[in-house]
């Protein structure tokens, strides 16, 4: 069931096949006999330096899936130096989450209603964030048609398949549910508002989260004159929309179609790439959605993005080996980097451009 929840997209999973796709459609133009013995990846980003220029995104229910999964995510990330954005659907406290993994940043799913962003804010403040996410694409909750299939719901639901689907995983059972609800009880969704929300299991999960379909960029520029840090937009595919968050005092975006897990048909973010890192004149661009080598960190940081994130490996990894497995996964992709960068013919990532690359035309 979790399995399926993360892995799926939305109806027929097109926009979830077009993040891959798009990848494929590019190749690489490296270049010779360049001295590149003396390669660096490091990249800075809102400020900070960072050893790697990729992070770990926001993953809803982290928990769920992995024993503490938020914090394993959060404390991996920080000890290889790269940023790793705490979801709004975690079931662990922003604050806890905060207090383990210091370099972690905050993403917020947000109703369009100042009365419950407002006291939200100010708790991210007093926790300690310095960069806050807050994710636009998510107005209404998609048809993930795979969640039915595969059993899946909000609330959660404990069917007689859900059963015998825990039944049969017994490392699961015991090593996550049983061990999460012994040590800490009835996991809640903790960080969607100033206050504790609902347990998973509530039946009142969804008028309790709240309805985001009011929020507008009126609801940003509140926020930006509230929160004194570092101000991202997650979930922006249209130029225009990135000029709009300029205009409205963003620091960075993220450019993503939710991993294909919104609209249906939504084309893959790299698509669209190139325009937006045109019209961001400052501002961070930021890259999400299907990448899972090296060479796609590097495809998306040609095409303009200045930075780029990884979910469900990183989630996978946690799942099979906990923090040490999101270390391995981390190191895995820096060492990708590092000998394609070499390939390449370059030694700093700013070397790479619109010139490594060349569209192939696959369809």
């Amino acid at each position: 069931m979790l399995y399926g929840f993360v892995s799926g997209g939305v109806e027929t999973d097109a926009a979830l096949h077009d993040n891959r796709r798009a990848f494929r459609e590019y190749g690489f133009v490296p270049r010779v006999l360049n001295d590149v013995s003396q390669r660096d990846y490091s990249t800075e980003l809102l400020g900070k330096n960072y050893a790697a220029p990729f992070g770990i995104p926001p993953l809803g229910t982290a928990a769920l899936c992995a024993y503490r999964g938020d914090i394993v995510l959060g404390r991996a990330a920080a000890t290889m130096n790269v940023p790793m954005i705490l979801s709004a659907a975690s079931v662990i406290k922003l604050e806890d989450v905060k207090r383990e993994a210091p370099t972690a940043w905050y993403q917020a799913y947000l109703a369009g209603d100042p009365l419950h962003i407002e006291p939200l804010v100010d708790r991210v403040v007093a926790a300690g964030y310095e960069t806050l996410v807050v994710t636009a694409d998510v107005p209404v909750q998609a048809n993930r048609e795979n969640n039915l299939r595969v059993g899946y719901r909000l609330p959660l639901t404990i069917t007689p398949r859900v059963t015998w689907d825990a039944i049969t995983h017994p490392a699961w059972l015991f090593g996550t549910w049983m061990r999460t609800l012994l040590k800490y009880g009835m996991p809640h969704f903790e960080n969607f508002d100033a206050k504790r929300g609902p347990p998973v299991l509530s039946r009142d999960l969804m008028r309790k989260i709240g309805k985001r379909d009011q929020l507008a960029w009126s609801h940003i520029e509140l926020i930006r004159r509230r929160w004194k840090g570092k101000l991202v937009i997650k979930g922006l595919i249209a130029p225009q929309d990135v000029r709009i968050a300029r205009e409205c005092g963003v620091d960075g975006v993220i450019v993503s179609n939710h991993g294909g897990r919104q609209l249906d048909c939504a084309i893959s973010p790299l698509r669209t790439l190139p325009e937006i890192a045109s019209e961001a004149r400052g501002m961070a661009v930021m890259f999400d959605g299907g990448v899972r080598r090296g060479t796609d960190v590097l495809k998306a940081l040609a095409l303009g993005a200045h930075f780029v994130f990884i979910g469900r490996p990183m989630l996978f990894a946690a799942v099979a080996e906990g923090e040490r497995g999101v270390q391995h996964a981390l190191k895995l992709l820096q060492a990708e980097i590092d000998r394609d960068m070499a390939l390449l013919g370059i030694r700093r990532l700013a070397e790479i451009g619109p010139a490594h690359i060349r569209c192939l035309g696959i369809q």
